[in-house]
């Protein structure tokens, strides 16, 4: 039972059907002015209104990358630049670029900034989430906040425990201070999300958010493994400067033909699932996974299982379970190899060679050394059943015997 859907998820039989469909009518070179370069071409300009529309954002707003990974690195890459020529244009001497983030981050946003500071090309604050909450607290970004602020980058929802971040309330707040900070003469503080866990489980509407930059990733809902950025008016409003040199594909904005054919074969026909039916996919899933934390407590005794995504006042994903069974030798990895049915994670899957180390992520939370170390992340997808649930906590309950046995001898 697969239950690891926050890792990545199935191509979608719809997006699938649609593959050899488009290898067999949409096979040209976009680049190319014949019929067969034109109709797929015709092909990326749907996906790409399928992407926006998924969004609430604007077709011209989306540019294709090869993943979240490369997504975030080029906000992070524009930050800086942007603050660099600015700068320069205004004659000022604002200082090091410095950026904003919270300590809970995906790797594709940590790992870059800790870099850039290594060799001295930025300055970063990683703002901790409070334990009361889980969450970044508005106040505690602003607090963060600097003259040689260039960017606020916030994750719209956590990957290991669901919690969702204050991001719209976040970029009210920044857009009120960039006003301010434009009659001081002080840099524009661009406002990014990495949106990869929420689509597809909630409520996802740039305008609502209000934010500058939005990462997209397709593999999470059920889409290809292949990514996208929305930037509000790339190049005009918002700034967007490419890593990449290449043929001029994505409007210069990231070059590489290769990119192209899962843009257009996939991404539409997962787009429009999204659009079409998130609230029911929503219902469906909050239904499954509260179903599977009450059948814990009621299978283990509330006493042993400490659900460590309850956070007091904030939302979480609809999908999302992380929780540790208590007691000793029940570390996540050794649970999950006593078991003969799940298949789940202790937490980020980039993170899985990591031994018996706790999530830094719970610890963050204020999770204790000893229930972090219990860890399981169950995240149920949109075909999860009650049933499939029922299997997963028998498999749980006969795992943790064994382990507890062996312990006794």
């Amino acid at each position: 039972v697969y239950l690891d859907h926050n890792a990545t998820t199935p191509l979608a039989p719809e997006a699938a059907q649609a593959v050899r469909d488009a290898m067999c009518q949409a096979w040209g070179n976009p680049s190319s002015s014949h019929p067969a370069g034109r109709k797929a071409k015709e092909l990326i300009g749907s996906a790409r209104e399928s992407l926006a529309r998924m969004v609430g954002g604007r077709p011209e707003d989306i540019v294709f990358t090869s993943g979240g990974t490369e997504a975030n690195n080029m906000v992070i890459h524009t930050a800086r630049r942007h603050f660099r020529e600015s700068q320069a244009r205004l004659g000022d001497s604002w200082g090091t670029p410095h950026i904003v983030t919270s300590s809970v981050e995906h790797d594709s946003i940590r790992l870059p900034l800790e870099q850039l500071v290594k060799e001295s090309l930025a300055e970063t604050t990683f703002v901790p989430v409070t334990p009361r909450s889980g969450r970044a607290e508005v106040d505690d970004v602003f607090a963060a906040i600097r003259p040689t602020t260039c960017l606020v980058s916030i994750m719209l929802a956590n990957n290991e425990t669901g919690v969702i971040m204050p991001v719209a309330e976040l970029s009210q707040h920044i857009h009120a201070l960039n006003q301010r900070r434009a009659a001081e003469g002080l840099p524009r503080i661009l406002v990014h999300t990495d949106a990869a866990q929420m689509i597809g489980k909630g409520r996802v509407d740039v305008q609502e958010l209000g934010v500058d930059y939005l990462t997209i990733v397709g593999h999470k809902f059920y889409g290809p493994r292949i990514g996208a950025l929305y930037v509000r008016g790339p190049g005009t409003t918002t700034p967007l400067y490419p890593m990449l040199f290449g043929g001029g594909q994505e409007r210069s904005f990231r070059p590489g033909g290769s990119l192209m054919e899962p843009v257009w074969v996939f991404f539409p026909q997962a787009a429009e699932l999204v659009s079409k039916n998130w609230e029911a996919y929503e219902a469906h899933m909050r239904d499954v996974r509260d179903y599977l934390e009450a059948r814990l407590e009621a299978s283990f005794g509330k006493q042993r299982i400490h659900l460590n995504s309850h956070f007091t006042g904030s939302k979480r994903l609809c999908n999302t379970s992380n929780f540790s069974i208590l007691g000793p030798g029940l570390q996540g990895r050794r649970v999950l190899s006593h078991c003969k049915r799940l298949l789940a994670s202790v937490g980020a899957a980039c993170h899985s060679e990591k031994g018996d180390r706790p999530s830094s992520i719970l610890l963050s939370c204020g999770i204790p050394y000893d229930v972090a170390q219990n860890a399981l992340r169950l995240s149920v997808g949109r075909d999860t059943t009650r049933a499939d649930v029922d299997m997963v906590v028998q498999d749980l309950v006969q795992a943790v015997t064994q382990l507890d046995q062996a312990q006794a001898l």
